[in-house]
Protein backbone atom coordinates (compact mmCIF):
# COMPACT_ATOMS: atom_id res chain seq x y z
CA UNK A 1 0.00 0.00 0.00
CA UNK A 2 1.43 3.44 -0.66
CA UNK A 3 -0.59 6.12 1.00
CA UNK A 4 -3.10 5.81 3.31
CA UNK A 5 -6.34 5.28 1.38
CA UNK A 6 -9.24 7.24 1.75
CA UNK A 7 -12.58 6.03 1.14
CA UNK A 8 -15.96 8.03 0.67
CA UNK A 9 -19.80 7.04 0.69
CA UNK A 10 -22.66 9.70 -0.05
CA UNK A 11 -22.36 10.79 3.68
CA UNK A 12 -19.08 9.75 5.22
CA UNK A 13 -15.62 10.20 4.66
CA UNK A 14 -13.38 7.40 5.97
CA UNK A 15 -9.81 8.90 6.53
CA UNK A 16 -6.83 7.56 8.45
CA UNK A 17 -7.59 7.71 12.24
CA UNK A 18 -5.14 11.53 13.13
CA UNK A 19 -4.09 13.26 16.75
CA UNK A 20 -6.31 15.73 15.55
CA UNK A 21 -9.49 13.25 15.98
CA UNK A 22 -7.81 12.34 19.46
CA UNK A 23 -10.71 14.01 21.18
CA UNK A 24 -13.38 12.84 19.44
CA UNK A 25 -11.66 9.21 19.61
CA UNK A 26 -12.21 9.39 23.22
CA UNK A 27 -15.30 10.36 23.25
CA UNK A 28 -16.28 7.20 21.41
CA UNK A 29 -14.15 4.42 23.54
CA UNK A 30 -15.08 5.98 26.99
CA UNK A 31 -18.39 5.86 26.77
CA UNK A 32 -19.97 2.63 28.18
CA UNK A 33 -22.05 2.06 25.58
CA UNK A 34 -19.45 1.36 23.29
CA UNK A 35 -17.06 -0.66 24.55
CA UNK A 36 -20.16 -3.12 26.39
CA UNK A 37 -19.47 -5.32 23.89
CA UNK A 38 -15.98 -4.66 22.40
CA UNK A 39 -13.39 -6.77 23.45
CA UNK A 40 -11.74 -3.76 25.95
CA UNK A 41 -11.86 -1.86 28.82
CA UNK A 42 -13.17 1.92 28.70
CA UNK A 43 -11.06 4.38 28.17
CA UNK A 44 -10.60 6.26 31.10
CA UNK A 45 -7.84 9.02 29.98
CA UNK A 46 -7.43 11.17 27.04
CA UNK A 47 -3.83 10.04 26.71
CA UNK A 48 -4.97 6.13 25.64
CA UNK A 49 -6.79 7.52 22.90
CA UNK A 50 -3.52 9.29 21.91
CA UNK A 51 -1.28 6.60 22.09
CA UNK A 52 -4.37 3.90 20.67
CA UNK A 53 -3.86 6.40 17.35
CA UNK A 54 0.01 6.32 17.41
CA UNK A 55 -0.70 2.15 17.60
CA UNK A 56 -2.84 2.32 14.21
CA UNK A 57 -0.52 4.57 12.38
CA UNK A 58 2.17 1.96 13.26
CA UNK A 59 -0.13 -0.52 12.52
CA UNK A 60 -0.38 0.74 9.01
CA UNK A 61 2.87 1.83 8.37
CA UNK A 62 4.02 -1.98 9.35
CA UNK A 63 0.86 -3.06 6.70
CA UNK A 64 -0.36 -5.05 9.57
CA UNK A 65 -4.12 -3.03 9.43
CA UNK A 66 -5.95 -0.09 8.09
CA UNK A 67 -8.05 1.86 10.74
CA UNK A 68 -10.28 4.57 9.55
CA UNK A 69 -12.41 7.41 10.98
CA UNK A 70 -14.99 7.72 10.33
CA UNK A 71 -16.17 11.16 9.59
CA UNK A 72 -19.32 12.97 8.73
CA UNK A 73 -19.25 14.72 5.61
CA UNK A 74 -21.17 17.62 6.53
CA UNK A 75 -19.46 18.45 10.03
CA UNK A 76 -15.97 16.71 9.78
CA UNK A 77 -17.08 14.99 12.78
CA UNK A 78 -15.56 11.71 13.90
CA UNK A 79 -18.10 9.32 15.12
CA UNK A 80 -16.55 5.68 15.51
CA UNK A 81 -13.70 3.92 13.21
CA UNK A 82 -13.43 1.31 11.02
CA UNK A 83 -10.48 -1.17 10.13
CA UNK A 84 -8.97 -4.20 8.90
CA UNK A 85 -7.24 -5.65 12.05
CA UNK A 86 -4.98 -8.42 11.67
CA UNK A 87 -4.41 -7.70 7.96
CA UNK A 88 -2.08 -10.47 6.48
CA UNK A 89 -1.84 -10.36 2.74
CA UNK A 90 0.20 -12.71 1.91
CA UNK A 91 -2.31 -15.23 3.43
CA UNK A 92 -5.26 -13.11 1.53
CA UNK A 93 -7.02 -12.49 4.79
CA UNK A 94 -7.92 -9.80 7.83
CA UNK A 95 -10.44 -8.92 10.07
CA UNK A 96 -13.00 -6.20 10.39
CA UNK A 97 -13.94 -4.61 13.35
CA UNK A 98 -15.96 -1.27 14.01
CA UNK A 99 -17.34 0.98 16.38
CA UNK A 100 -19.66 4.05 16.29
CA UNK A 101 -20.87 6.58 18.95
CA UNK A 102 -24.79 5.94 20.20
CA UNK A 103 -25.80 9.27 18.85
CA UNK A 104 -24.96 7.60 15.45
CA UNK A 105 -26.71 3.97 16.03
CA UNK A 106 -29.40 2.72 14.08
CA UNK A 107 -28.87 5.42 11.12
CA UNK A 108 -27.51 2.81 8.55
CA UNK A 109 -23.82 4.89 8.79
CA UNK A 110 -22.46 0.94 10.15
CA UNK A 111 -24.17 -0.57 6.87
CA UNK A 112 -22.82 2.53 4.29
CA UNK A 113 -19.06 2.14 6.20
CA UNK A 114 -18.96 -1.55 5.89
CA UNK A 115 -20.29 -1.73 2.60
CA UNK A 116 -17.44 0.45 1.35
CA UNK A 117 -14.63 -1.49 3.28
CA UNK A 118 -15.64 -4.67 2.13
CA UNK A 119 -15.63 -3.34 -1.40
CA UNK A 120 -11.98 -1.74 -0.93
CA UNK A 121 -10.97 -5.33 0.73
CA UNK A 122 -12.24 -7.31 -1.61
CA UNK A 123 -11.85 -5.79 -4.97
CA UNK A 124 -9.02 -3.28 -4.05
CA UNK A 125 -6.61 -5.10 -1.78
CA UNK A 126 -8.10 -8.00 -3.20
CA UNK A 127 -8.46 -10.70 -0.18
CA UNK A 128 -10.25 -13.81 -0.31
CA UNK A 129 -11.55 -13.94 3.18
CA UNK A 130 -12.55 -11.02 6.14
CA UNK A 131 -13.34 -12.37 9.63
CA UNK A 132 -15.45 -11.03 12.43
CA UNK A 133 -15.57 -11.30 16.31
CA UNK A 134 -18.25 -9.93 18.29
CA UNK A 135 -20.02 -11.18 21.71
CA UNK A 136 -22.66 -13.84 21.63
CA UNK A 137 -24.85 -11.11 23.48
CA UNK A 138 -24.12 -7.74 20.94
CA UNK A 139 -27.24 -8.28 18.48
CA UNK A 140 -26.90 -5.14 16.30
CA UNK A 141 -23.37 -6.10 15.03
CA UNK A 142 -24.58 -9.76 14.71
CA UNK A 143 -27.64 -8.60 12.40
CA UNK A 144 -24.93 -5.93 11.08
CA UNK A 145 -23.06 -9.06 10.20
CA UNK A 146 -26.08 -11.50 8.92
CA UNK A 147 -27.16 -8.42 6.33
CA UNK A 148 -23.66 -8.52 4.47
CA UNK A 149 -23.89 -12.81 5.03
CA UNK A 150 -21.18 -13.38 6.89
CA UNK A 151 -21.35 -16.90 7.90
CA UNK A 152 -21.09 -17.51 11.59
CA UNK A 153 -18.40 -20.27 12.23
CA UNK A 154 -18.27 -20.96 15.69
CA UNK A 155 -17.47 -20.04 19.67
CA UNK A 156 -14.67 -19.17 21.00
CA UNK A 157 -14.48 -20.14 24.13
CA UNK A 158 -13.46 -16.99 26.73
CA UNK A 159 -11.18 -15.58 23.96
CA UNK A 160 -12.05 -12.08 24.93
CA UNK A 161 -11.20 -10.34 28.13
CA UNK A 162 -12.96 -7.29 29.38
CA UNK A 163 -13.26 -6.26 32.76
CA UNK A 164 -11.27 -8.70 34.42
CA UNK A 165 -13.65 -11.35 32.58
CA UNK A 166 -12.77 -13.43 29.65
CA UNK A 167 -16.16 -14.13 27.27
CA UNK A 168 -16.98 -16.44 24.84
CA UNK A 169 -17.28 -14.85 20.88
CA UNK A 170 -19.13 -15.61 17.66
CA UNK A 171 -16.41 -15.78 14.86
CA UNK A 172 -18.29 -15.05 11.68
CA UNK A 173 -16.21 -15.03 7.79
CA UNK A 174 -16.91 -13.49 4.39
CA UNK A 175 -15.15 -14.63 1.51
CA UNK A 176 -14.65 -12.95 -1.74
CA UNK A 177 -16.80 -15.10 -3.99
CA UNK A 178 -19.67 -14.51 -1.61
CA UNK A 179 -18.95 -11.02 -1.56
CA UNK A 180 -18.86 -10.80 -5.35
CA UNK A 181 -22.06 -13.24 -5.92
CA UNK A 182 -24.10 -11.13 -3.23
Amino acid sequence: MEGFPELETSRLKLLEVKEVYAWEYYAVLSNEKVTRYYGMDTLTDYNQAVNMIKLMQETFQKQRGIRWAIVLKDSEKLIGTVGLNLLNRGQSRAEIGYELHPDFWRKGIASETLEKVLQYTFETLKLNRVGAITFPQNKASIELLNRFRFQQEGILRQYLYQNGESHDACIFSLLKNEWMTR
